[in-house]
């Protein structure tokens, strides 16, 4: 896209705006001809749903839209939230000019023309202008550092969206000079208030066609947050119904206009819980593939991505754990893909975790373990803390006897040595119970003998743990140096 062709963009029946004035450059006007999402994006900020968090009275957004600051924004957030919406919100000041570009098709040399014009503008007194960049972390380092400058000294306020974590995908220099703002997906009952609010408004549907709950709810649930897909799935449907010359959409309509079937699954209601518990005994009873079509489900239902992830960590620990400790690694990556890559890509790394926890062997034993010591402690059992173990670094603490006896472990050859650790009164409990599962197999050889040596319980010599370190005994830490 070239600077001329940059400034000509402007709505149906208007001439080209001349630099050097308030002005809307980039957007295009809405007419009947428009999709139904761009009919219906909000003419004013007290049409917006959802965001409220952002919506305070002095809220940074608020002030964006009003233009009471000059201040440098980035919206991050997944797509159909309102990113855009509030770019047009924006756009919609009087007193700045607005220049809209997308990182798709824009460069370098589009970019500096605009902040040329901007700052000579600037000089003779013009309005300010606000750049607004959609889908920014599309562009290259080189391309982010040719806003530096003009943000610095704002010479233009930029107005950026994307829907990539800005902490890997926009530069830090850049990212240090704008305020960060955070959207999230809307909620079911935002995204059902829009739907609603299309079938009526004359922007939208104007009435022409009435919306069955079923078919209500399933627009709702396939839009997952994403108010675009559903009223993108509401035109369709609205079309469909009119070519059959019907004047209501009821669930088979909006099934057959989106191609995809209503998945009965309720995220409120028994059917989610019962959905979720089918997924995690699945995962537990070591069957894969009826694992998989309950995280299918979810999917297609809209079920949250991170509430999955937050379950697939969980069992990670309670139901694999030491059997494979590498379980918890995988859980906790996919969760860290759901934020980073977000859907629907990340359902393939949703899914390499599924298979991954249903497929390795399993075992509670962490998790009956932390019951049991935490029912201890609750219980009231436990004491003070062994003057051996108790902190030494500070002054007087010598005095008072602590650390006095204690025993450094790398010190021994074994890397492991008699000494009391636990209270008196929990002496010799044992609350870890490791199983012949998987690579827990080994950590049941060996802890008996780890057991014996530190209990004094005269270990043979052929105990010695395997793996340990064999530090030299009265080496640079034996001398003289306290040990915490």
């Amino acid at each position: 896209m070239d600077s001329e062709a940059l400034f000509s963009l402007t709505g149906p029946g208007e001439a080209p705006r001349a630099p050097g004035g308030p002005g809307v450059d980039g957007f295009t006007a809405p007419d009947e001809r428009s999709p139904l999402p761009v009919r219906m994006r909000p003419a004013a900020l007290d049409e917006l749903v959802g965001q409220e968090h952002l919506l305070a009275p002095g809220a940074p957004l608020r002030q964006l839209v009003s233009g009471s600051s000059p201040m440098s924004v980035i919206l991050w957030g997944p797509p159909g939230c309102g990113k855009t919406t509030i770019a047009h919100l924006v756009a919609a000041a009087t007193d700045r000019r607005f220049v809209a570009m997308s990182a798709l098709t824009a460069g370098v040399k589009d970019v500096r023309a605009v902040i040329e014009t901007a700052r000579r503008q600037r000089r003779v007194g013009g309005p300010p202008t606000v750049l607004f960049i959609d889908e920014v972390h599309r562009f290259s380092k080189t391309q982010q550092d040719s806003l530096l400058a003009a943000v610095e000294d704002r010479t233009v306020t930029l107005l950026a969206a994307t829907t990539e974590n800005p902490y890997f995908s926009v530069i830090s220099p850049l990212l240090s000079r704008c305020v960060l703002l955070t959207l999230q997906p809307l909620t079911e009952d935002a995204v059902r208030a829009l739907v609603r609010r299309a079938v009526t408004d004359a922007r939208g549907l104007g009435g022409a066609v009435t919306l069955t709950s079923e078919a209500e709810e399933h627009l709702v649930r396939l839009a997952g947050g994403d108010v675009r897909k559903a009223l993108t799935a509401l035109e369709a449907a609205a079309e469909s119904a009119r070519a059959r010359g019907a004047d209501e959409i009821d669930l088979a309509v909006a099934e057959q206009a989106v191609d995809i079937a209503a998945v009965r699954y309720d995220r409120d209601g028994d059917a989610h819980y019962d959905v979720v518990s089918a997924f995690i005994k699945s995962m537990r009873g070591s069957d894969v593939d009826a694992a998989l079509h309950w995280l299918a489900r979810m999917l297609v239902a809209g079920e949250d991505a991170r509430f999955i992830a937050r379950r697939l960590v969980i069992f990670a620990s309670e139901d694999v754990g030491m059997a494979d400790p590498s379980a918890l690694s995988v859980a906790t990556a996919a969760a860290h893909a759901v934020e980073y890559v977000g859907l629907p890509e990340a359902q393939l790394n949703l899914a390499q975790a599924v298979i991954h926890l249903a497929t390795a062997p399993k075992s509670n034993s962490a998790t009956a373990a932390i019951g049991a010591a935490i029912a201890d402690v609750r219980a009231g059992r436990g004491g003070g803390v062994p003057r051996a173990l108790r902190d030494a670094h500070y002054a007087g603490a010598k005095g008072l006897g602590h650390g006095t006896g204690y025993r450094y472990p790398h010190d021994d050859q074994r890397g492991v040595v008699t000494q009391q650790y636990p209270p008196d009164d929990l002496v010799a409990v044992d609350y870890y119970r490791p199983t012949e599962h998987g690579a827990e197999r080994a950590v049941a050889t060996r802890l008996p003998l780890l057991r014996r040596i530190v209990r004094g319980e005269a270990p043979r010599p052929a105990d010695e743990p395997s793996g340990q370190s064999t530090a030299t005994q009265g080496g640079p830490v034996a001398a003289g140096k306290d040990h915490q």
